[in-house]
């Protein structure tokens, strides 16, 4: 029996090297994610650890979950301003051009590598998915900086496109063990579930912002836990309903991190930071899944169907999906190449074993080759194709303010005084219900001859007189929220 302590001890060492290597991996531009899952290799029955982890169930588990909190992160880091113009652009890619790549792939997988046909699709399922985090470490490490909407395009495909990956396996893998069910039995499935998830993700994401404003908690670090119950939530009931969990937090973290709530820059590191331990924990654990030397039977297989998704399925599937946009040959091919695999594959190859479907092993082994082939081929060169492309901007560097302060007003900003008057509109509503003008920044409540510092929740009272940045333009509208005129500006 392994000790709590011992266990404890392991997981420290394991997340302190993974930690150490990341900084590691950003000097040699290799992915954070390739040296965790050899970490995680290092720590298996095969490597300098030894751990006997089997439990595919559990580690199904810690990847759905840590996949859950990654998209909603993505989610809340993502502007909806940036996306907005590539809207129709991203969903065409991550729905169009994971369909084309998965049936590829399961063709190549049947003529190529002898796989039945539902094996075959089941496989191009498992490894049509991409990677956001991967292909941006990569960017900043290496200084990437793509030309006009590419990035924005890139991040919505990647964080909107494994909804329909997983739909598409769980589908399959369902088919094969119920040979009675036919494609058509998916189509009303997949119908429900990505528009009952979408919904239920837009509606519980204003229902989130409601939550954090009203609540008024008395203690600051409860707004973290308070927000992770809220995310787990989403998931678990969208799910039980039968909608897109993954899809629905996704859309509730891009809704939530578009508006404005109490704490917002500190929710938002606390979730990133949860979102790198998720990554962390995710890889590491199916790192350990892996017998290293169950991997050079599948070699020849593993490096044929990398080289035919790299450089043929996923190419047709996206000029197939942005056939009808503006973007020339070169931004394809750019999308085309920054499409890394990452963990989604490999967690989706562990629904087939715990299925114990035929030669259930051997794609499990194949998806994590592959994935292992993408990110050391194509993420140590997403710099040099951008650059050979000719698709490398001029990258602006912007100066990192300390956390205790993030300013989110311009240089052209002024100061502005407002008293609240006792018939002012605003009188005994909190500052995140006014609905400021964006770049608005209260700097200070003068009350009684006191100065309050002010966050989201704190509630404006009669006479109490708001210093305000906010650059001029803004004025009239942040007059007419308090009712009122101004002095000082």
């Amino acid at each position: 029996m392994i000790t709590i302590e011992w266990a404890l001890l392991v997981t420290a060492l394991l997340l302190i090297f993974s930690v150490i290597a990341s900084k590691a991996s950003a000097r040699v531009g290799v992915p954070a994610l390739l040296i965790f899952l050899l970490i995680g290799m290092l720590a298996g029955p095969e490597g300098l650890g030894g751990i006997d982890f089997n439990d595919l169930w559990l580690a199904q588990s810690i990847g759905v979950v840590a996949l859950a909190l990654i998209l909603f992160s993505g989610g809340l880091d993502t502007n909806w301003e940036s996306i907005r113009s590539v809207l129709w652009s991203g969903l065409a890619l991550a729905n169009v051009g994971v369909v084309v790549s998965a049936v590829l792939v399961g063709g190549f997988a049947v003529l190529a590598l002898g796989f039945a046909p539902l094996e075959g699709l089941l496989f191009g399922a498992i490894v049509s998915s991409t990677d956001a985090a991967a292909v941006f470490s990569v960017m900043r490490t290496r200084s990437v900086n793509l030309k006009g909407k590419l990035e924005p395009l890139i991040e919505l495909e990647s964080g909107s496109n494994d909804p329909i990956a997983v739909f598409l396996t769980i589908g399959l893998t369902g088919m094969m063990l119920d040979p009675t069910r036919s494609a058509l039995d998916l189509v009303p499935t997949f119908v429900w579930q990505m528009t009952f998830g979408a919904a239920a993700g837009y509606g519980l994401g204003r229902a989130m912002v409601i939550i954090i404003n009203r609540l008024r908690l008395s203690q600051e670090g409860l707004y973290p836990v308070l927000s992770l119950a809220l995310v787990l939530l989403t998931y678990g009931l969208t799910t039980r309903l039968g909608g897109n969990g993954f899809l629905a937090v996704y859309i509730a973290g891009l809704t939530i991190g578009n508006r404005n709530f109490i704490h917002k820059r500190s929710l938002m590191r606390f979730h990133d930071g949860l979102a790198w331990l998720m990554q962390i924990g995710m890889f590491l654990t199916l790192g350990m899944l892996v017998i290293p030397s169950r991997l050079p039977p599948v070699l020849g297989s593993g490096v044929l169907a990398a080289v035919f998704l790299i450089l043929a399925a996923r190419p047709v599937g996206v000029f197939a999906a942005l056939a009808f946009t503006k973007l020339g040959v070169a931004e394809k091919l750019m999308v085309a190449w920054a499409g890394l695999r990452g963990a989604v594959p490999i967690v989706l190859a562990t629904f087939p074993l715990l299925a114990g479907l035929p030669r259930a092993e051997e794609i499990f082994n194949l998806v994590f080759f592959i994935v292992l082939l993408s990110v050391a081929l194509q993420g140590t060169s997403v710099g040099a194709a951008a650059r050979l492309l000719r698709l490398n901007a001029e990258k602006y560097v912007e100066y990192h303010y300390p956390l205790e302060f993030v300013p989110s007003v311009s240089a052209r900003s002024q100061l502005i005084e407002i008293l609240v008057r006792p018939d002012s509109p605003v009188a005994g509503c909190s500052l995140i219900d006014l609905n400021l003008p964006r770049g608005v920044l209260v700097v200070s409540i003068n009350r009684q001859d006191d100065s309050v510092v002010p966050d989201g929740g704190t509630v404006l009272e009669v006479d109490d007189r708001v210093l305000m940045l906010a650059e001029r333009e803004a004025f009239p509208r942040v007059r007419a929220i308090f009712g009122n005129g101004a002095s000082g500006a």
